[in-house]
């Protein structure tokens, strides 16, 4: 019988309360918890070997530097990347953003389309929005069926018109479906379309290999793979970094400054301008160690497990509408749902009350909400720190809702 991980201990924040109760934290979609490992690396940074990277030839700065590119081998190890393909970002948000207005906007002219599909967080609509407004092209949406799938048919087709990009969601942050990112990537590229993945919601639960999906980019987030907030990753294939202009400017990213021109450093420093987020990318470095000492696919078979338990537990609440396919192996992280006409506030509320975090609201997908004709709803997303203990500790809460406002 497979068993969940045991990892509790490594998580400083679960030996505090929240509201006099023990602390159930199913709100990672949103972010995820730090094990000490990376709290003390961050911390050692602080307290040995503070310097900026890059500029020093003194041994504080070696050492900084040292240690931060060594976090970018790891970042590209990780996803099976090189070192060069891999941009340290603020976030998701502002990789989308680079790769956007560095790659796409240049070859974009009035009434050339961009593609995008109905189940994307609002990071991977609201750029390409204002790309649209200020090039006069136009955006379109790979539907969804019923059940939060994409539509295939429907894929091929707007395809086939060829637009300028394709950028898509690797795992839904609402639904929790898992989209088919290698199959959709040999129909866009058969077609001669790039391809975006937003991989925020994917690369902290499951095995990820650029070069098998054969993405043009992908981009994800640290802070919710249990590095810090601040810091996130753009990787692109090296022959589109090469040929993209940068979209900051100032130091480290240059070779050489004059007065009237400047040269450009090489790939990936061309795009990191400035000071960068020195002890969070060191973080993600740790981070990356600490799901290899795990085992990302020891990760996936625990999460799974407890996603499978959180189904089946939703289903001996009355009243409890799931959106999204209901398959364990069709989903990653998260689980959305309502409690019959409840709001989702009220629902967090009592939650919180008993001390569970969950989300509850739009989160970032108003769009999608739109789509299912619905405002809000609740979501538990699940981690490796998380047992079935907490989804028991959630069902019952659910319940004492139930019994409060009378469903």
């Amino acid at each position: 019988m497979k068993k969940e991980l045991s990892v509790i201990k490594d998580f400083p924040i679960f030996s505090h309360k929240l509201n006099k109760k023990r602390l159930v934290y199913l709100d990672s979609s949103a972010t995820s918890q730090k094990p000490k490992a990376v709290i003390n690396e961050v911390k050692r940074f602080y307290e040995q070997y503070n310097a900026n990277v890059h500029r020093g030839l003194h041994s504080l700065s070696e050492i900084a530097t040292r240690k931060y590119e060594s976090a970018r081998m790891k970042v590209a190890q990780f996803i099976n990347a090189q070192s060069k393909e891999i941009i340290f970002v603020r976030n998701t948000t502002e990789a989308i953003n680079l790769a956007a207005y560095s790659f796409v906007k240049p070859k974009l002219k009035r009434g050339d389309a961009i593609l995008l599909t109905e189940m994307e967080h609002h990071s991977n609509i609201v750029p390409w929005q204002l790309i649209a407004r200020e090039t006069g092209a136009i955006l379109g949406y790979v539907p969804l069926n019923n059940e939060g799938r994409l539509d295939m048919t429907a894929a091929e087709k707007m395809l086939n018109n060829k637009p300028k990009i394709f950028a898509f969601t690797h795992v839904s942050n609402v639904l929790g479906t898992i989209n088919p990112v290698k199959r959709l990537v040999e129909m866009a590229h058969a077609h001669g379309v790039p391809v975006l993945v937003d991989g925020a919601q994917s690369v902290p639960h499951m095995r990820v290999d650029v070069k098998d999906l054969d993405c043009d980019f992908f981009a994800f987030s640290g802070h919710k793979m249990f590095g810090p907030t601040g810091v996130g990753v753009l990787y692109g294939k090296k022959e589109h970094l090469q040929a993209m202009e940068p979209v900051f400017g100032g130091g480290d990213m240059i070779k050489e400054v004059g007065f009237a021109s400047s040269t450009w450093n090489d790939i990936p420093w061309k795009f990191e301008a400035g000071t960068p987020n020195i002890a969070g990318v060191i973080g993600l470095g740790a981070a990356v160690d600490y799901i290899n000492e795990l085992g990302i696919g020891k990760i996936k078979e625990h999460n799974s497990i407890l996603l499978n338990y959180l189904l089946e537990g939703l289903k001996k609440v009355n009243h409890v509408h799931v959106y999204g396919p209901r398959n364990p192996e069709e989903i990653c992280g998260a689980v959305s749902f309502n409690l019959g006409d409840m709001h989702s506030h009220d629902v967090t509320s009592v939650l919180d009350g008993e001390g569970i975090c969950v989300r509850s609201g739009h989160h970032c997908a108003m769009p999608l909400m739109e789509k299912l004709g619905i405002s809000s709803t609740v979501r538990a997303s699940v981690h490796v720190y998380n047992t079935k203990k907490d989804v028991d500790a959630l069902i019952a809460a659910l319940e004492k809702a139930r019994r409060i406002f009378k469903i």
